[in-house]
C-alpha cells in the first residue's frame, strides 16, 4: 500500500506505458539503497560484460541480485542463476526493491532479476531492447543512483522517433504495455551532478521479471 506521500508524487507519463517517478526516493533512502548494494557487490562483484559476437566489452560494469542474473559474453545474451567469475548463486534483491515493484506495477508476480550497471563517467548504453525475457507482459523497472544521465527513449522498430530527458538520482523509469520493448539507452553521463556516489558515476538498477509463471 502506497503512502500519502508517495500517491502524492507526481508520474510523469512519457509515452504510451513509459511512466517517470521523479524524485521517488529521497536522499536518505538513496543513501540506504547504496549500502545494501555494497553488500550485493560484496557476494556478486562487478564484472565487465563483452559482446557476443566480437568480444568487445561494455562500457559500463555490472552485476545482479535475484534468482536470475543477466549477462552477456561470447555465448551470448542470457538469464543463469549463478555469477559467470565466482560460479556462485546472486544475491537476493533488496525488500525495499521489492516494495518498489510491488507499488508501481501492480504485477502479481515478483521480480526475477535487479541488473545493477555500474556507469563511469564516459560511459554509454546504445538504443536497444530487452527482450531476452519469456515474460514481456511484465514491466521493467528502473531506478537511477549517483550522478544523471541523459536518457534516450524511442518506439518498436529501431528507426522509430527517439526523444532524450534526464534521469537523476532517486527517480524511477517503468516501461509497461506499448512502451515494454521500446528501444532505449543512455547517451552519456553528466557528472558532478550528484555527490550520492563515492568518486562520482551513476548505478542503474533495472527490476525484471524473467520466466512467465505457471
Amino acid at each position: 500500500m502506497m503512502s500519502a506521500d508517495q500517491e502524492m508524487q507526481p508520474r510523469v507519463e512519457i509515452a504510451t506505458g513509459a511512466c517517470l517517478l521523479p524524485g521517488r526516493f529521497d536522499r536518505v533512502t538513496q543513501e540506504m539503497l547504496v549500502a545494501e548494494l555494497r553488500e550485493v557487490v560484496r557476494l556478486a562483484p562487478f564484472f565487465t560484460p563483452v559482446m557476443p559476437r566480437t568480444g568487445r566489452p561494455f562500457s559500463v560494469r555490472m552485476t545482479n541480485c535475484g534468482s536470475l542474473g543477466w549477462v552477456s559474453d561470447r555465448g551470448g545474451y542470457r538469464y543463469q542463476p549463478t555469477h559467470p567469475e565466482t560460479g556462485r548463486p546472486w544475491p537476493p534483491i533488496p525488500a525495499r526493491l521489492l516494495d518498489l515493484w510491488n507499488e508501481v506495477t501492480g504485477y502479481p508476480h515478483r521480480p526475477e532479476a535487479c541488473l545493477v550497471n555500474l556507469y563511469g563517467a564516459e560511459a554509454k548504453m546504445g538504443l536497444h531492447q530487452d527482450r531476452d525475457e519469456e515474460d514481456f507482459d511484465a514491466p521493467l523497472v528502473s531506478v537511477s543512483l549517483g550522478d544523471s544521465c541523459r536518457f534516450r527513449l524511442g518506439g518498436i522498430e529501431r528507426a522509430d522517433r527517439t526523444r532524450s530527458f534526464v534521469l537523476a538520482s532517486g527517480d524511477v523509469l517503468v516501461l509497461a504495455g506499448p512502451s515494454r520493448l521500446a528501444h532505449h539507452g543512455v547517451d552519456r553521463i553528466l557528472p558532478g551532478t550528484s555527490t550520492l556516489l563515492t568518486g562520482g558515476g551513476r548505478i542503474n538498477l533495472t527490476l525484471r521479471r524473467v520466466t512467465k509463471a505457471g
